[in-house]
């Protein structure tokens, strides 16, 4: 199967959604979120979302800006763990409910473990940071961007 790459397809919408994942991740440290943070709520919406691509990618950025291989094996369990701090464990908890919209009502409990640790500056950044990781999701995803060992 040929699939179509959208974002070459029509570019001017594929630059849109880096500039407003940009405009996100600022958001995000203006709010006053560590940079590993936000690798972290990255990683941890394309693990849901299945999309190899961009785990791959922001899994490269994390460790660049210091995030250590144990926490990055735990990351998708980190329920199960003590390895992140309170205001990571609400970041990830946002993040995972932004990212499973369609059992928002039933999840509603995630959304209120965020607002008791987050402001609602942070919670607005990480929400909007969610929103485009899971965007860019979507176009590698649908586009088949490809996954392979690097050498």
């Amino acid at each position: 199967m040929t699939s179509t790459n959208v974002g070459k397809e029509h570019g001017e919408l594929y630059k849109t959604a880096i500039m407003q994942s940009k405009q996100a991740e600022a958001a995000a440290q203006e709010a006053g979120l560590s940079t590993l943070l936000i690798e972290l709520v990255k990683i941890r919406t394309s693990q849901i979302n299945g999309c190899t691509y961009c785990m791959r990618l922001h899994t490269g950025d994390a460790i660049k800006y210091g995030e250590s291989i144990d926490r990055l094996a735990v990351l998708s369990a980190w329920r199960e763990t003590s390895y992140f701090n309170e205001q990571e464990q609400a970041a990830l908890s946002l993040s995972e409910y932004v990212t499973g919209i369609p059992n928002a009502h039933a999840n509603k409990s995630l959304y209120e473990e965020a607002t008791a640790v987050l402001t609602p500056q942070q919670l607005s950044a990480i929400t909007w940071m969610t929103i485009s990781v899971n965007t860019l999701n979507r176009v590698a995803i649908t586009s088949s961007y490809p996954v392979k060992p690097k050498e």
